[in-house]
């Protein structure tokens, strides 16, 4: 029996979907500078807040919501932890765009810190890591990463492969991941909003970029840029293929990953006058270093390997990476790319899924979506489907009639009309390309005849202005207080319970790292 068949006499189930969101934002100050100040206090601990804490810089936001089953309990949630962010630091915006705002020189970059615990500074050294090896500006750039999972009866419903549940839920969520990398290039079409940045950040930098203004560069059809190699050249990632074929090869690829040394990082070692500036010089300090626009994912506890959870427990959820924030949303996202990413997800899901070739690498879907993030709007762009030729727009219409079957499958569950409306949406920016956030981007800083860097600051302060203006419940407002606190006082017991060095700290994490079978 075919699987949508089978989700069809089970359609219930759709209504335990889970779905989560984590968006970044840069802090910035009344003439659009990125912050100099650090993570304010009335936000709490960036250590141990649930919802609000910092990526690589202090000044980089991330706004994490809970796990939601409906879409608008999500997104009130992430509108309720903006708000109460805004309403806490009256004197700042959050950056309304992926590309980064003004930066101060780079050295001047600050990175995130987390106290004097342990585990603080081993994110702290973390992030230093970084800054060695990527540069810090490239770690200021935002996004918004979707979380997704299917209840854990559905795999075995639809008979994924394995002789347990949790294997049956892995193969599930590979296949998902398999069809994401072949099809995900339309999402950066529909979605992509970052056609443009300004030439403060390219300074130095090589780059093929185009004049747009005295203050931008541009590609006149690119709709992502953020997701392009754009001054991200790293030879050491860019050997590291993964493969998504089955779990046992992930984990070991990703254990040599984050075990095995690379010369140009050895060259640089893990202290210089006396203090850590790295973690290890291996391939990846820890798991997350991984660059993709899609991760396999499992819960951890505060000491555990990420790839030693997946070793024991399996795959529970997908993080979706390659979202940018839609500079027209006050909280980056709307309704309508949420119900249309659940109704994407689930066709990744259910679809057949075939192993990819040579030991799972993706080469040609790669450069795919390469091509969509800088080109995606030129008319005269092909992609290449199974070794044939075929444009964006066809092959684009095809992948919607595919989500449309399930978004109404979704529509009869919820008892809505939402997915479908939303696959419409997408499908009128396949006809007309003006309609897609990276045209509108563009047209809108012609007809206003200012930079990127001056319009993101127009819309930043509005959108932070009106996020301000819409009253908390009190009861919200107390219970976002109170997680502060508790927060504060939760960093502060981590602090006290250290019983061992750093150095012993970094070398007890590094051995908790299970070797695969």
């Amino acid at each position: 029996m075919q699987r949508i068949t089978q989700l069809q006499q089970h359609r219930d189930i759709l209504t335990r979907t889970m779905r989560g969101i984590e968006r970044e934002g840069l802090r910035i100050d009344r003439n659009g500078h990125l912050s100099s100040k650090p993570h304010p206090l009335a936000l709490g601990s960036a250590l141990t807040h649930p919802h609000i804490t910092t990526d690589y810089s202090e000044a980089l936001l991330e706004l994490i919501t809970g796990t939601h089953t409906t879409v608008e309990s999500l997104l009130q949630e992430l509108t309720e932890i903006h708000q109460f962010v805004m309403q806490q630091n009256r004197n700042e915006s959050l950056w309304m765009q992926s590309m980064p705002a003004i930066l101060p020189p780079e050295k001047d970059i600050p990175i995130a810190t987390y106290g004097t615990s342990n585990t603080g500074m081993l994110k702290h050294v973390y992030r230093r890591g970084l800054a060695e090896r990527y540069g810090k500006k490239m770690q200021c750039i935002a996004g918004l990463h979707y979380n997704f999972s299917m209840p854990s009866e559905l795999w075995s419903l639809l008979d994924f492969k394995g002789d347990t549940r949790q294997e049956q839920q892995s193969d599930g969520y590979l296949a998902l991941i398999r069809n994401f990398t072949r099809y995900s290039w339309i999402l950066m079409y529909l979605f992509g909003a970052s056609p443009a940045v300004s030439k403060s950040f390219l300074a130095d930098m090589p780059h093929e970029l185009q004049t747009f203004d005295h203050d931008t560069f541009y590609l006149p059809y690119a709709t992502s840029l953020r997701m392009s190699d754009l001054g991200y050249q790293n030879d050491a990632q860019s050997a590291l293929t993964l493969c998504y074929n089955d779990l046992d090869s992930f984990i070991r690829k990703m254990y040599n990953a984050v075990t095995q040394p690379w010369p140009e990082y050895e060259a640089i070692g893990t202290h210089r006058d006396g203090e850590w500036i790295q973690l290890n010089t291996n391939v990846l300090q820890i798991e997350n270093e991984f660059y993709s626009s899609i991760r396999p994912k499992r819960t951890t506890s505060r000491t555990e390997r990420p790839v030693t959870a997946l070793m024991n427990r399996g795959v529970q959820y997908v993080e979706i990476r390659c979202l940018d924030i839609d500079p027209f949303e006050p909280i980056g996202i709307s309704a309508s790319t949420s119900h249309f990413m659940d109704a994407f997800l689930l066709f990744c899901t259910i679809s057949d899924s075939p192993l990819f070739p040579n030991n799972g690498h993706c080469a040609q879907s790669h450069k795919n979506f390469a091509q969509v993030v800088k080109r995606g709007r030129d008319p005269g762009l092909t992609l290449n489907k199974e070794d044939i030729s075929i444009s964006v727009n066809d092959w684009g219409h095809d992948i919607l009639d595919q989500v449309h079957v399930y978004a109404k499958e979704l529509d009869i569950a919820y008892s809505t009309t939402q997915y479908s409306a939303a696959v419409e949406l997408q499908r009128q920016k396949l006809d007309n390309p003006n309609l897609t956030p990276s045209a509108r981007l563009l047209d809108e800083l012609r007809e206003s005849g200012v930079s990127l860097q001056d319009y993101t600051l127009l819309k930043s302060q509005e959108h932070s202005d009106a996020l301000r203006l819409r009253e908390l419940s009190v009861e919200t407002d107390q219970k976002l207080k109170a997680m502060v606190q508790d927060s504060i006082l939760g960093q502060k017991e981590i602090e006290a319970s250290d019983t061992e060095s750093f150095e012993e700290y970094v070398a007890h994490y590094n051995a908790s790292l299970k070797s695969p079978a």
